[in-house]
């Protein structure tokens, strides 16, 4: 049996109840019937030889699933960051100095190296500490304390005076927890 005819086979006959299966996760029929369209895309857009009807009905089920805790990680950790991008419950009153400085801001990166870039935006945009930040980037400590001291420099002449950082290893933000 060809691809074609198995999917079509499939549809037919086990479209409900994938239908049914997708609509248990998500509790929303067209969120369900995204969750099985993508899960028959992911199953037959490589081939496998030797599928019999159960054995595809089986991969669909579990690509049903992968899609939808996919999507279920990635809703929470949009929900974990989006306060970060600005979004709050008063809308800004005038966006020209905020819109400004967020341009200032991408130019004056665009200017890093690459691993100055990495490592400035982990340690003052993640709020990272240094042993955190090498972490990260697989590199030394020190190795991280040169690029961040060689981008702040960089940083400071196009923007000004970056928040004090002298203790290397605390958060710049105190209060904040990270999830």
């Amino acid at each position: 049996m060809g691809d074609e005819d198995l999917l079509a086979t499939l549809a037919r006959e086990r479209g409900r109840a994938l239908f049914g299966y997708a609509y248990l996760l998500s509790g929303d029929r067209h969120a369900a019937e995204d969750l099985v369209q993508e899960a028959l895309v992911r199953t037959f857009s490589r081939r496998r030889a030797g599928f019999t009807p159960d054995d595809a009905e089986a991969y669909v089920r579990r690509a049903i699933l992968t899609v939808f805790l996919d999507g279920a990680r990635r809703r929470a950790r949009w929900a974990r960051v989006r306060h970060l991008v600005g979004a709050s419950d008063e809308p800004a009153r005038d966006p020209g100095p905020v819109v400004g400085a967020t341009l200032d801001v991408r130019a004056a990166l665009a200017t890093l190296a690459p691993q100055e870039r990495a490592a400035a935006v982990l340690r003052w945009c993640e709020d990272l500490t240094v042993p955190e930040v090498a972490a990260r980037m697989g590199l030394a400590d020190g190795t991280v304390k040169r690029y961040l001291s060689t981008a702040g420099h960089k940083l400071e002449a196009l923007l000004g005076p970056l928040p004090d950082g002298t203790d290397e290893t605390a958060p710049l933000t105190g209060g904040r927890t990270r999830p």
